[in-house]
């Protein structure tokens, strides 16, 4: 299963977790599990207070999870989304670059997780 980088300017220093196999906590649960201060207000995907920009650090091919609806929604109001990206993700299984954290589920990849401290900040 993955490790998970997490990084901000708030942080004093980067913190990597390793997801256990079979959790299907998003991030943002992993990061409150961990005291990880990634900012959220609703964590339904409601307000987009948690976005992060998601790097992969695999050398094998980075793997999409489904964007729900909301996700989709808040991403593209806050022009952090195309209509490209969300059919490369949707066609191809190729993830975008950002993401809310309490909708994104990690699969089997090691990723690198950004956050700003402010919600909704950008990334």
């Amino acid at each position: 299963m993955p490790n998970i980088t997490f990084t901000s300017p708030i942080m004093k220093k980067d913190k990597t977790i390793y997801a256990v196999a079979g959790n299907t906590a998003t991030i943002l649960a992993l990061a409150k599990e961990h005291a990880i201060p990634i900012p959220f207000e609703c964590g339904d995907g409601d307000c987009a207070s948690c976005l992060i920009e998601v790097t992969h650090l695999d050398n094998k091919p980075a793997m999409a999870m489904m964007l729900t609806e909301k996700e989709k929604a808040r991403l593209k109001e806050l022009q952090m989304i195309t209509a490209e990206e969300i059919e490369a993700a949707e066609v191809s299984d190729l993830p975008p670059r950002f993401r809310l954290a309490c909708q994104f589920i990690p699969r089997d990849e090691d990723v690198m997780v950004h956050f700003t401290g402010t919600p909704g900040g950008s990334v």
